[in-house]
């Protein structure tokens, strides 16, 4: 809900601005109606922004604690191949990938709010990034096969994410501004769990295929 407010809000910031553009550039007149036309283009392609950012922040979720983000289960379909079924706790659903590799890996983009904001209830956001295999060897890594897939992606010309990662420093409400990943081996019937800590993402295995992979692995 936190982040479809925000998503609202800026896409209300937006509509304003588009009115206020649309009633500068009808109004008549030559030279001030010429700077107004130019200050009204201005405003809809800042209200086209806009409306890109509201879209792109409705793509993060608000992180509840002590809550799973996902669980990602293996099925092994050759050497160094595997069918992995990711399901989401946020929207339920189920998506399947097939992954080449010894390793998967899942990124995730975090936006954590300033220490003042926090106290006021204001959760943490984030977004799952890409889902990718991995291999153990250097040249394998370089030179093999690579799959990697988007899992969540608004589809907006405008990453919010990115612009904020830029001024970060500069921004006081953000406390802190991330990219994180998690990763363990694959094997025939492993099931992970998925959750964010401060620390990060972190993977956790829930059966006795997972747990004996990362005995293996380590």
């Amino acid at each position: 809900m936190l982040y479809e407010a925000i998503a609202t809000t800026t896409a209300i910031a937006g509509l304003l601005l588009l009115l206020l553009a649309l009633r500068l550039l009808l109004r008549r007149g030559w030279l001030l109606g010429w700077l107004k036309g130019m200050l009204g283009l201005v405003l809809a392609v800042v209200a086209l922004v806009f409306a890109f950012a509201a879209w792109d922040i409705l793509s993060y979720e608000e992180l509840m604690a002590d809550t799973p983000l996902a669980t990602i289960s293996f099925k092994r379909l050759g050497e160094k191949h595997y069918l992995g079924v990711v399901n989401v706790a946020t929207s339920g659903g189920e998506q399947e990938f097939e992954l080449r590799g010894d390793q998967w890996q899942l990124d995730a983009r975090i936006l954590k709010w300033h220490s003042g904001l926090a106290r006021l209830g204001i959760k943490p956001g984030y977004r799952l990034g890409r889902l990718a295999g991995r291999y153990y060897a250097l040249e394998d890594e370089r030179s093999a096969n690579r799959t990697v897939y988007e899992l969540q992606s608004s589809g907006s010309a405008v990453d919010v994410w990115d612009w904020f990662n830029r001024v970060d420093r500069y921004v006081p409400w953000l406390d802190a501004l991330y990219g994180n990943a998690t990763f363990a081996p694959m094997s025939d019937g492993a099931l992970y769990e998925i959750s964010l800590t401060h620390s990060g993402l972190l993977s956790r295995p829930l059966n006795d295929a997972a747990r004996q992979a990362l005995q293996r692995w380590q």
